[in-house]
C-alpha cells in the first residue's frame, strides 16, 4: 500500500519504538506497535483512477459532502462551492479537481473550530491554492478542523497540475472546499460519499453538453 510522503517520518519513528519495545518489554512493544497500524491507517494513499472524461471537476477529498452553493472569492469572483467533511477515518491526501496552473497561495491563520461549524470556512486556519484552468479559475481551499495540526500543501506558484494528481494532505479531521467557476453543473448532492481524485463532482453546463453532442 502506498503511503503518503508527510507520514514517512513518523511511521519510521514509530517503528523503531515498537521493535525497541518488544525487546524491552512486551506490553510497551504491542503498545508502539498499535500506535504504528494506526499510522499506516491515517497516512495510506491509494492510487485513483479519474473519469475519462476531462470535462468533469473531481473531488478535491475523501469524505461527505457538506454543502453545495454558490458563493465569491476575490480570485473566483462568483462561483459553484462544494465543501467536504474529511473524517479523522478518511484518506487525507487532497488532489487537484481539475488541469491547471497554480497562480494563487494564500495562507490564513485562524481557530480550529469543529470542521463541520457554520464559521469554520471563515475564522479556521486555512490554505488557498488557486488554479488558472481553460475553463476559469478554481480555487482550493484546505481548512484545518478541530483536532488537525498541520496543513500541507506542496504546490508553487507557476506550477501546473494535472487532474487527480496530489498536491497536499490535511492532518485527521478536516474540510475541503472547491471554488468551480459558476457556470460547472453539481454532479453531487449534500450527504454523497466521495472520492479524491475519483468522484465527479462537477461537469460542464447543458448547453455545453449539447454543443459536444
Amino acid at each position: 500500500m502506498r503511503l503518503a510522503r508527510d507520514g514517512i517520518a513518523a511511521i519510521s519513528a514509530c517503528a523503531f519504538m515498537a521493535a525497541g519495545g518488544w525487546l524491552i518489554a512486551r506490553p510497551l512493544g504491542v503498545f508502539f506497535l498499535f500506535v504504528l497500524l494506526l499510522l499506516l491507517w491515517f497516512y495510506r494513499d491509494p492510487d485513483r483512477k479519474a473519469p475519462e472524461d476531462e470535462r468533469l471537476w473531481v473531488s478535491p477529498a475523501d469524505g461527505k459532502v457538506m454543502e453545495i452553493g454558490h458563493a465569491e472569492h476575490p480570485y473566483t469572483g462568483r462561483a459553484l462551492c462544494i465543501g467536504i467533511f474529511m473524517s479523522p477515518l478518511d484518506v487525507h491526501v487532497n488532489r487537484a479537481p481539475t488541469s491547471g496552473t497554480v497562480e494563487f497561495l494564500d495562507y490564513v491563520p485562524g481557530k480550529r473550530l469543529a470542521a463541520y461549524h457554520p464559521k469554520a470556512s471563515l475564522e479556521n486556519e486555512r490554505f488557498y491554492v488557486g488554479m488558472q484552468t481553460p475553463r476559469g479559475e478554481t480555487l482550493l481551499v484546505q481548512i484545518a478542523g478541530l483536532l488537525a495540526r498541520r496543513i500541507v500543501s506542496r504546490v508553487r506558484k507557476g506550477e501546473a497540475l494535472t487532474r487527480g494528481q496530489r498536491y497536499g494532505m490535511i492532518k485527521l479531521g478536516s474540510k475541503v472546499e472547491v471554488y468551480l467557476p459558476a457556470s460547472v453543473r453539481p454532479l453531487v448532492a449534500v450527504g454523497d460519499r466521495v472520492r479524491a481524485g475519483e468522484t465527479p463532482i462537477g461537469g460542464p453546463a447543458d448547453e455545453e453538453e449539447n454543443d459536444q453532442a
